[in-house]
């Protein structure tokens, strides 16, 4: 098949990878250029970079729907727009532009958490599987018919960052198969349940605020599910600002909420939560590398009873 395809971050250049061994992508679609880290460097999205190194045309439009893009995408030869994070809305004339339409590589067992990080709510909130839907694209946000999917385990070691890893690789997978099925004409399109659905926000720096008052396990899932980014933080006396990158809830033991009980130089410290204790076990402390608390404290004095914000 004749694809476009349409994205911009790792997860996407995963699916690209995919369909440039098994199809003819004749163009990326991805989004401009940004300046990252303190020296404002431009850095192509990995969409583009693979893209370039392949030998494939990259369009960056600033705005896709724009009448100037829209014209030079109708010149594109294309049977389908395959879109993974692209990162801009589609209007309705380039959802109808080629023959079977557009298709979007969802990191999530649809309808459950459409919307921008459907990956870090699933494990946030203690669901036992995810996986790839590969979903028909209408005018709203993921409520397209569902195409194909794909579902795999969220293990209790899983982190935002080793899901979305997994995902990635899945998805490439799913796209490959459901293109298949798309051609044969053996799909047959299941509209969602609305009512079986679940928005999944998107990140903020804020989301990462642990409060104490909610349950270890609670506070635990939180922890894997914003690592590594934005990842989870709390205040500590006489630290500040301090990103907790792996802890374990202990179960059956209390202590008052966001206080410190017991520091253990081998294993890390314990905090109360509202029902169980967190162990602590990796941390990054402002303007420090993160390092495992054991670590830390060959350094540096934890005290029980410290309380954390």
């Amino acid at each position: 098949m004749k694809i476009v395809f349409m994205g911009t971050p790792d997860y996407a250049a995963k699916a690209l990878e995919k369909l440039i061994d098994r199809h003819d992508v004749t163009a990326v679609i991805t989004q401009p250029d940004k300046p990252v880290g303190r020296g404002n460097k431009i850095k192509f999205p990995p969409v583009k970079e693979l893209a370039l190194e392949k030998g494939i045309e990259v369009f960056q439009p600033n705005k896709v729907k724009s009448k100037e893009f829209v014209e030079i995408l109708k010149n594109i030869e294309a049977d389908v727009f395959v879109v993974a994070a692209y990162g801009q809305i589609l209007s309705k004339e380039i959802l109808e532009m080629p023959k079977y339409g557009c298709v979007n590589i969802h990191a999530s067992l649809l309808p459950k958490y459409r919307g921008a990080a459907p990956i870090q709510w699933a494990i946030a909130d203690g669901e036992k599987e995810t996986g790839i839907t590969i979903m028909q694209m209408d005018s709203g946000i993921d409520t397209g018919d569902m195409l194909f999917k794909k579902a795999i385990p969220i293990m209790d070691s899983d982190t935002g960052g080793s899901l979305h890893d997994k995902l990635a690789v899945l998805g490439g997978e799913a796209v490959i198969e459901a293109l298949e099925l798309i051609e044969s004409g053996k799909i047959t399109p299941e509209p969602q349940n609305n009512d079986e659905s679940c928005y999944a926000k998107m990140l903020t720096k804020e989301t990462g605020r642990i409060y104490w008052n909610i349950s270890a396990a609670e506070i635990e899932r939180l922890v894997r599910a914003m690592n590594p980014w934005p990842c989870a933080y709390s205040d500590i006396e006489g630290l500040g600002m301090v990103k907790i990158l792996k802890a374990r809830a202990i179960h059956g033991e209390s202590a008052p909420c966001g206080v410190i009980s017991e520091v253990d130089k081998r294993q890390g410290f314990f905090v109360g939560t509202g029902d169980g204790l967190l162990l602590v076990e990796n941390i990054q402390v402002s303007g420090k590398k993160a390092m495992d608390v054991s670590s830390f404290l060959l350094g540096n004095k934890l005290n029980e009873g410290l309380k954390l914000n």
